[in-house]
């Protein structure tokens, strides 16, 4: 059975549903986007029940902020790895460093913005350890690997086609880059770089970051070799 990968777009996160013979969800968007997640399993003729896993590329409040509502609604046990795992358990997610100019920029808004926001904790089942995760039990063909730098427990999905789903370690596109490059915000720009040797040795061949488009993960190989 082929895999299908459909963007499901929760506030400025672009989260996907992965399906083969399971469904896996990665990320899950702002918070308070449950209903919206809802009405786009329905839109795809997907039943809640069928996702057999949450994947969460890392911690941060775009990601993780309906986490909870979605849990609950699926069943699905939730998988992410440390030290990020705590930041939903404590439903407090600290705020990225601004990498670039422009991320430094944006980073004066989302100070602003903070106090507002409200991540309902969730409880993590699943820890993501050193050694990744394989997604076989989840009905799936692909595996999820440690590649932090944005956070440092950032993780990506690598799906056996190359496709690989790197949340933030990777941006492209309006509001946060004019084309394909490294996150705005990192905790560890070398270790950026080293999740993207990560993926680019174990066999991506195109990149779907949470903010902006798919783009050939040749880029990146560029990038590193510039």
């Amino acid at each position: 059975m082929g895999v299908r990968i459909d963007p499901i777009r929760l506030g400025v996160t672009r989260c996907a549903l992965i399906r083969g013979e399971g469904a896996v969800l990665v990320d899950a968007g702002v918070p308070g986007k449950g209903a919206a997640f809802a009405r786009a399993l329905a839109r795809l003729g997907v039943v809640p029940a069928e996702i057999r896993l949450v994947v969460m590329t890392h911690g941060h409040f775009d990601h993780v902020g309906s986490a909870r509502a979605i849990s609950a609604m699926t069943g699905a046990p939730i998988a992410m790895r440390e030290p990020d795992r705590g930041w939903l358990e404590r439903g407090r997610a600290p705020l990225p460093p601004g990498g670039t100019t422009w991320g430094r920029i944006m980073l004066v808004g989302l100070r602003a913005l903070a106090p507002l926001v409200r991540i309902e904790p969730a409880a993590v089942e699943i820890a993501i350890g050193d050694e990744g995760l394989d997604l076989a039990p989840f009905g799936l063909a692909g595996r999820v690997i440690p590649t932090p730098g944005h956070t440092a427990g950032s993780v990506s999905v690598l799906l056996p086609g190359g496709e690989a789903l790197v949340g933030d370690l990777a941006m492209n596109g309006f509001p946060m880059r004019r084309g394909p490059g490294v996150p705005i915000f990192a905790d560890d720009f070398e270790q950026v770089r080293a999740g993207w040797r990560t993926l680019l040795d174990a066999g991506a061949t195109t990149i779907f970051p949470a903010h902006g488009e798919p783009f050939p993960a040749e880029v990146l190989r560029r990038a590193l070799a510039a």
